[in-house]
């Protein structure tokens, strides 16, 4: 029996209220590329509520070399929680896929809300050479031999190369040497690629296109990823847009409402980043620091988002 997706104008409507919130700027002057992705959220979530069968993998991770300590910022890891904490509860098969650097703060998001731990996770080493190394190999031949297959790969703030195959920061700093290759498992054929990112040097940013990127971004031209994806998705703080796709998800396919969603509430939104940080498994990607902060807005700022992207979608905490 195939799945009943509400296309109703209300639903619609609703979801690009949902959009327009997670676009929201926080400083960065991104507007012309939130109008770029416009209608991305729309077609990313419906391109998994109306999947016969979908297996999503979902990449995160942004390493900060130069962080004090040095780790993972929180802006990727939080989202990709509650994305994978949802699709979980629906029976999606999800999987986690990260770098070793980063391992231990997808991990502990993870666990903070409520994900087991025999989730499956795909790590890349750092210095992983092509698609031909072993490590990325094996993980493609293995999410084509499952059952069912993957169907969706998700990049959440996952920096990726610029066109001349560096990585980079907000800043311009290279970050190859702490990055790795993850783009490899995001550009598979037959598989449906999403990007979430916030500024413009994440995986799937590319669809934007590199000149919008250079024009409106501080070091846009050379910090511009260079991978495309199918649905990019624009936003302030990436953990929104991946906040945004389950939701707009959970509008789309009323039968798993309920179950997507029982995980979006302030309490857990909030448990998530303070383990995180009780842990020391993560930092805010602006400061550089440890604390209750993400790309150095309070935790609170980030609560009333959530809050207003419930009450977009029709729904409260205790659904």
């Amino acid at each position: 029996m195939s799945a009943v997706i509400d296309n109703s104008p209300e639903i619609l409507n609703r979801i690009e209220q949902i959009e327009t919130i997670c676009g929201r700027d926080v400083g960065h002057g991104i507007q012309p590329l939130v109008q770029a992705a416009k209608g991305g959220l729309l077609g990313a979530a419906r391109s998994i509520a109306e999947h016969p069968s979908p297996h999503v993998a979902i990449i995160t991770g942004f390493f900060i070399p130069h962080g004090t300590p040095p780790a993972a910022e929180n802006d990727g890891p939080i989202g990709c929680a509650h994305l994978a904490a949802g699709l979980q509860r629906v029976g999606v098969p999800v999987r986690l896929v990260t770098d070793p650097l980063c391992l231990n703060a997808v991990q502990t998001a993870a666990r903070a809300a409520g994900i087991p731990a025999n989730l499956p996770y795909d790590v890349v080493p750092v210095d992983a050479a092509s698609a031909e190394d072993p490590s990325v190999s094996s993980i493609v031949k293995l999410w084509q031999s499952s059952e069912p297959p993957v169907s969706h790969v998700i990049a959440i703030e996952r920096a990726g190369p610029s066109s001349d195959g560096t990585v980079r920061n907000i800043n311009g700093d290279d970050i190859t040497a702490h990055t790795a290759p993850l783009h490899l498992l995001f550009t598979l054929n037959d598989i449906i690629s999403i990007g979430i990112g916030d500024l413009g040097n994440e995986l799937g940013m590319a669809t934007l296109s590199h000149e919008l990127i250079a024009k409106t971004i501080k070091h846009g031209e050379r910090i511009a990823c260079d991978i495309p994806c199918d649905y990019p998705i624009m936003c302030g703080v990436s953990n929104w847009g991946a906040i945004g796709l389950l939701i707009a998800l959970a509008l789309l396919r009323y039968d798993w409402k309920s179950k997507l969603t029982e995980g979006l509430t302030l309490d857990i939104d909030k448990h998530i980043l303070t383990t995180l940080v009780n842990e020391e498994a993560a930092i805010d990607g602006d400061t550089g620091l440890p604390g209750f902060t993400i790309e150095t807005f309070p935790w609170e700022f980030h609560g009333n988002v959530l809050t207003e992207l419930l009450a977009a979608a029709g729904l409260s905490e205790s659904v």
